[in-house]
């Protein structure tokens, strides 16, 4: 990229990021600490990907995308997930039209723009499938008719780490269709004392209102989509992904037979997507090594299938993601 391409860049990024600031300004009047969980939403708009968040109940998961979908000025839908919920229940159905002896289609609540499928895990396989292909193809076929979903299309699911009875745990190969898995974690005394305040004494949140159009949000898109991206990250994000599969040749003999399936191709695509993304929030017009390893984690913990070995060593995915940001050599 030539200097002047890339000042271009940079001030094309300036302009097509104002709407950010607004919209953090109104989810802090909602929202106390979880920074990081905010970027990583943020990431996730402006690179269309969908998002997995696992944490204990009450750290504001499904009151953070509520609040982050009532900013923009789309449909939401929340859905709950339950173990006697059918696909029908999600995409709709064909009802029978008696007047005109003819089916009609009565479509679900999938059919919109930010869909959060709360607690994602208690529902059967059927219905996890249903979604997911949904996310994946961005299209709903019910009877003979095909309907395309209307963009932004954005999944964000949830689920509860300690309740396993009445679950059903997502498969490997589905989970893969969400960029990210984020770990919630607890406020910090400071934000939960906030947090009490705000609950205890006034007892109320200040109401949001729609602040951003989506078409804001799919030309921040195409901007991100042109951020430029130098061939030694892309080699770098390529040797962090392969090195998962074959850690050997990487200088990560400790981790042979540990690892029982490593990432897949979708990784090295969303870890270069949410990378630009990054890029974006903070002003750049290209991609540098630390927004590689800014998201990494996130994009990798749920790819990496560890083997019974790795398990009886109580090892996880995050101490494997360590290592490997450890140890493959940062451009």
């Amino acid at each position: 990229m030539t200097e002047f391409s890339l000042t271009e860049m940079n001030n094309r990024i300036a302009k097509d990021s104002l709407f950010l600031n607004e919209l953090r300004s109104e989810i802090k009047k909602v929202i106390v600490g979880q920074e990081e969980l905010i970027n990583k939403i943020l990431i996730s708009l402006l690179s269309n990907g969908h998002i997995l968040l696992e944490g204990v109940p009450g750290l504001a998961k499904t009151l953070t995308i509520k609040t982050v979908a009532q900013l923009i000025h789309t449909k939401f839908q929340r859905v709950q997930f339950t173990p006697d919920m059918l696909p029908a229940d999600l995409l709709g159905t064909l009802i029978f039209n008696q007047k005109t002896g003819s089916f009609d289609t009565r479509k679900g609540p999938i059919f919109a723009n930010v869909i959060l499928a709360d607690e994602i895990n208690r529902a059967p396989s059927k219905v996890q499938s249903a979604l997911l292909e949904a996310m994946q193809e961005r299209q709903i076929t019910i009877g003979e008719e095909t309907f395309l979903l209307e963009p932004p299309f954005l999944v964000f699911a949830t689920q509860n780490p300690i309740e396993q009875e009445g679950t059903y745990p997502l498969p490997e190969a589905q989970v893969d269709r969400f960029m990210f898995k984020l770990k919630v974690d607890y406020p910090s005394k400071e934000e939960e004392k906030t947090i009490l305040k705000r609950a205890v004494w006034t007892q109320s949140y200040e109401d949001v209102k729609p602040v951003i159009e989506p078409e804001i949000i799919l030309h921040a898109q195409k901007t991100v989509h042109d951020i430029y991206v130098d061939d030694k990250v892309e080699e770098y994000v390529l040797n962090l992904v392969f090195a998962t599969r074959t850690p050997k040749e990487y200088g990560l003999a400790d981790l042979d037979g540990l690892i029982e399936y490593g990432a897949s191709p979708r990784a090295s695509i969303n870890l270069i997507l949410a990378a630009k993304a990054r890029a974006f929030l903070k002003g750049r017009g290209y991609v540098t090594p630390e927004d590689v390893r800014y998201i990494g984690a996130d994009v990798l913990r749920h790819r990496i299938i560890l083997t019974y070995e790795a398990e009886a060593e109580e090892l996880t995915s995050e101490d494997i993601i360590t290592r490997l940001f450890d140890t493959v050599e940062i451009p």
